[in-house]
């Protein structure tokens, strides 16, 4: 059987995006937050071990590049306090995961928000830059899904803290258009910058699929799907045919902790069938994630990227096994639409998973090759 070849995201060996910081990375920032290295001294670190990143990505078979979101401490946080209109804030306490609690920081708005001049648009063309290394490689930026931010601006995980959005906005209706809007911006921006490749990962779906969560938080299931659908919809709003915009959903992972379980039946016809997105990167790597039933829902028009292999786990999975359940998943949505990568990056935080480069690295490598013993 022949299989279509992916010019864009997303490809049949692919990855989420974050990779372990090495230590030098590691100092860098530490010596930055204590005063003792300026934002030039930074900068120059981090230029070195991005481009040694992109070096071993090639290296590994990769048709993608990301900076391994080596600029940042959050997957999240760092771009939604590079909106206007936001600041970085502490909370008490940091968020719940199973058996873990993260560092206590947030976000808070403190104004109308809008995207221009985000940060991240410079860090996007420093990438872009290497995609002639290789064969037909493309530069991605990874960025929170705007259901994220909305769910931050909201305090959905937890309605005892205080929230600012009320003070600007008239309703969650205002609020969400304007998150849209400045997503927009920054979407457009990347564009015209040479960005082809966009992920937005998102938390927020599984936090509605997870009936503990659900029932701790008090949350109305349907009320908020409708709003995280409406939030991402309207950033994704009249974007270029060439820009492949896809989404990871994502469970959770802090220093290989998770914070919701539950399958994607409870939510399945509202983001599958209904997020105006390319593709759907999505966690398979045990049994918290369900069957692949769910996967009818999606059109049958747009890419599922399985992600089979874990990033929390140093142990390697059996290739024999991945392809099974690669086929399993075929039942319900076409093979030729189909890729691989792991369930999620290998470091959502500047701390990483609790894994060495070395074992990172081999898990890619078992993403390359089950991939073209499926496809060629």
């Amino acid at each position: 059987m022949a299989f279509t070849i992916p010019q864009n995201a997303p490809f049949r060996a692919d990855i989420v995006g974050s990779f372990l910081r090495p230590d030098v990375l590691k100092n860098a920032r530490n010596l930055h937050r204590q005063g003792l290295l300026d934002d030039a001294g930074l900068k120059q670190v981090e230029d070195e071990c991005i481009t040694d990143l992109i070096a071993k990505q090639i290296k590994h078979g990769l048709r993608v590049i990301t900076d391994g979101e080596f600029r940042r401490s959050w997957w999240h946080l760092d771009f939604i306090w590079g909106l206007q209109g936001v600041k970085k804030a502490g909370r008490e306490r940091g968020y719940a995961f199973v058996g873990i609690e993260t560092r206590a920081e947030t976000a808070e708005i403190t104004g109308k928000i809008s995207g221009e001049n985000h940060p991240f648009v410079e860090h996007f063309k420093f990438v872009k830059q290497f995609e002639n290394k290789g064969y037909a490689l493309v530069a991605r930026q990874t960025i929170p899904a705007p259901a994220q931010a909305l769910s931050i601006f909201l305090n959905v995980r937890n309605k005892d803290l205080k929230t600012s959005w009320q003070d600007f906005y008239a309703n969650e209706d205002e609020l969400i258009e304007d998150i849209g809007a400045a997503y927009r911006t920054v979407i457009k921006d990347l564009y015209d910058a040479g960005c082809r490749s966009i992920q937005i990962d998102d938390c927020t779906w599984p936090v509605l699929c997870d009936e503990e969560l659900v029932k701790k938080n008090g949350i109305d299931v349907d009320r908020l799907a409708a709003l995280y659908l409406k939030a991402n919809n309207a950033a994704l709003k009249d974007k270029p045919a060439d820009l492949a915009i896809c989404t990871h959903i994502c469970r959770g992972n802090y220093r290989s902790h998770y914070f919701s379980s539950g399958s994607y039946d409870r939510v399945a016809n509202v983001v599958f069938a209904h997020e105006n997105v390319d593709a759907f990167y999505l966690e398979y790597d045990d049994e918290r994630s369900g069957t692949f039933e769910a996967l009818k829902l999606i059109p049958k028009d747009k890419k599922v990227v399985l992600g089979i292999i874990t990033s929390k786990d140093p142990k390697l999975e059996d290739q024999k096994l991945l392809e099974k359940r690669v086929y399993e998943a075929a039942e319900y949505f076409p093979l030729d639409n189909l890729c691989v990568s792991p369930q999620c990056g290998f470091a959502s935080t500047e701390e990483g998973n609790e894994l060495t480069e070395q074992q990172q690295w081999d898990k890619v490598d078992l993403v390359v090759s089950t991939a073209q013993k499926i496809w060629g």
